[in-house]
């Protein structure tokens, strides 16, 4: 690229020009670890900006160099131009860096993770568990400290626990052109921990695996989807433990569909019910109660029940029961029921079928 089209360090790296070291060393870990190679894969355009944002903190990070940029810019590093020249040699330091970013962000130093980790549990409710409130208990394994290192991984009371193959790391670095790759180290199993001095009931791992059991609570009126988390029930590591979120699935129920917290409720009832009106066993939350359907009753109306739908989560007082009535007509009939809907058909005049007559007329107004 020509010293002409190159960007300025401080603008490639977010920064001001009169940025303290502590400052820039932030910005470059930020965006390091954002267009690091292990994570965007074949991703040239990240790989690209990778080896721009470290050129740039190889150059700002050394006071040296970073005074002869602030003097005469890229120019300080162009030999055409009378510069010192920039190459490969002076990344030799940022790999180190980044992977002491790296180490510190997520534990790798040492083996076994210093972060916690947290676990993922999916609960499956009935919906009137999660209507009413319930307590369930469940089973999950986590890793625990090892009682007999105690995280440590290696056998207490022993010297020179560090795996010299990879310095305790429990990982072996590999340069591959401008960028460093690892892998387990295959010394001490990727524990960090010399083989003789590892841990004999752990492994050098530091932890072991562990059944779990752990009582839930369900709050009354939780929706699907819903997270529980419980403090401190994730995985241990010497510095901290993680957390448990317990991922809530509702079961949908076979009569009511949630509204937030009010439910619906489909109720059939027969064509004489809704023309003559009827007393209805309408089934609840709570059990069945009776309701009066009113003489003709439109399918698709919607009754309301006060207070029998859901307990409001995290608030007061419970949502209502929508009860939608679907008339249903018949799918078979006798002779002698024919002949009495047919009679029935011929006694009923326009105003027994309002909503008919009105769409009627509204049809032949589009046609005449």
């Amino acid at each position: 690229m020509a010293v002409a089209e190159k960007r300025d360090y401080y603008e490639t790296l977010g920064v001001e020009r009169g940025v303290a070291a502590d400052e820039l060393k932030r910005a470059y870990k930020q965006l390091a670890i954002k267009f690091h190679p292990d994570k965007n894969p074949d991703d040239k355009a990240a790989e690209e900006q990778f080896k721009l944002v470290s050129e740039a903190y190889a150059v700002l990070s050394d006071p040296d160099k970073r005074r002869r940029y602030d003097q005469l810019g890229h120019a300080a590093f162009d030999p055409a131009r009378g510069g010192t020249g920039f190459d490969a040699a002076d990344f030799a330091n940022i790999g180190e860096i980044l992977e002491g970013f790296l180490d510190d962000m997520f534990g790798r130093r040492g083996g076994a993770s210093r972060m916690p980790k947290d676990l993922r549990y999916n609960l499956e409710v009935s919906f009137e568990e999660a209507a009413i409130g319930a307590e369930r208990e469940i089973e999950y394994e986590r890793h625990e400290l090892c009682e007999h290192c105690k995280g440590a991984r290696s056998e207490p009371g022993s010297t020179q626990p560090e795996c010299p193959a990879c310095k305790g790391r429990g990982e072996v670095r590999f340069q591959k052109g401008f960028f460093a790759t690892s892998r387990p180290c295959f010394s001490c199993d990727g524990s960090g921990v010399r083989k003789e001095a590892q841990c004999k009931q752990c492994s050098g791992r530091g932890a072991v695996p562990r059944k779990q059991r752990l009582r839930v609570k369900i709050p009354a009126g939780l929706e699907d989807g819903a997270v529980r988390t419980m403090a401190g029930m994730g995985e241990q590591t010497p510095a901290a433990t993680g957390d448990l979120h317990v991922h809530v699935k509702v079961k949908p129920h076979p009569l009511f569909t949630r509204i937030g917290a009010d439910v619906l409720c489909d109720v059939p009832v027969s064509f004489p019910q809704a023309a003559l009106g009827a007393n209805l066993d309408v089934p609840t939350l709570e059990g069945k109660v009776k309701m009066r359907l009113p003489p003709g009753t439109q399918s698709g109306k919607v009754f309301r029940l006060r207070g029998k739908g859901l307990p409001v989560f995290g608030g007061y007082g419970k949502g209502d029961e929508l009860v939608k009535v679907v008339v249903e007509v018949p799918a078979k009939l006798t002779d002698r029921q024919r002949e009495l809907l047919e009679e029935l058909a011929r006694e009923v005049g326009a105003e027994t079928h309002p909503q008919q007559q009105t769409f009627l007329d509204k049809l032949r107004g589009l046609f005449e």
